[in-house]
């Protein structure tokens, strides 16, 4: 693939950073990148990632845009108020570049469908609000060798780590359940809806998982793998923990239980 006059000037900040480059663009353009969810996470990502010129970018949520969505879920506009998200994100995303291939799974990710919808592409965002999914995601994703770029908001808070344990290459590293190995149990941990979230925190968390997807798909600067990195608002702090590979892990230890 070569670059066009347009792509040239629409990518020009892109061209003349050393790690990026002319090959390091075409690389891009020719990704395809699914983002689980349209809502506060995804936003971001979503208006990212088609900037930066992603090829292929497919938005996967069965949700309708709410008025109380618009605190935080910028790819969204009062107009769009009852409109299927996939759809509304779509329409803004082609605003922002017509060259672009929006893909619209306006669907709900279940067992049934998880691993045909991955294996489709070659990464993953999870800007998911429910346990059920995030594990989903990681454990399909770890069978289909695709990463995960994973993101996380509660109240003033938002957490960020890549998972790519099941990607060739990369043996060794962990996966969600190294971390957190099973979902806590129900109504112990408040959503969104219940707890709160400023805006302006899933705006931070979603930007920086789409600068990791970009990296991962470059393959330059450190990976997120085996690191969480957890942000605090209301001190604005960022403070980074490291984890390891769980020889225990169902998914990806020694002995795993969970099958495709």
């Amino acid at each position: 693939m070569e670059l066009t006059d347009d792509q040239f000037l629409r990518y020009a900040r892109h061209l003349i950073l050393e790690e990026v480059g002319d090959e390091g663009q075409e690389r891009l353009l020719a990704s395809r990148v699914l983002c689980v969810g349209a809502g506060g996470l995804g936003s971001p990502v979503l208006l990212y990632l088609a900037a930066a010129g992603i090829g292929t970018l497919g938005i996967i949520d069965d949700d309708t845009v709410d008025m109380t969505n618009l605190q935080r879920q910028v790819v969204h506009a009062t107009g769009s108020v009852g409109e299927a998200k996939t759809r509304s994100a779509r329409n803004t995303l082609e605003r922002i570049n017509p060259t672009v291939e929006v893909r619209l799974h306006e669907m709900r990710l279940g067992p049934e469908n998880a691993a045909g919808l991955l294996s489709g592409y070659d990464l993953v965002v999870d800007g998911s609000d429910n346990f059920a999914t995030r594990y989903l995601v990681n454990d399909t994703a770890h069978h289909c060798g695709i990463p995960v770029v994973s993101g996380a908001l509660l109240r003033f808070e938002g957490q960020l780590t890549t998972y790519r344990s099941g990607v060739a290459g990369h043996a060794g590293e962990p996966c969600y359940r190294c971390l957190f190995r099973e979902p806590p149990p129900p109504d112990t941990v408040p959503r969104c809806e219940e707890a709160g979230i400023l805006g302006a925190v899933a705006g931070v968390i979603g930007t920086l998982q789409a600068t990791e997807v970009i990296k991962e798909l470059l393959g330059i600067g450190e990976s997120m793998s085996g690191r969480l990195l957890m942000f605090d608002a209301l001190g604005m702090t960022f403070r980074t923990v490291r984890y390891r590979r769980n020889p225990g892990c169902p998914l990806c230890g020694d002995a795993p239980t969970i099958r495709p």
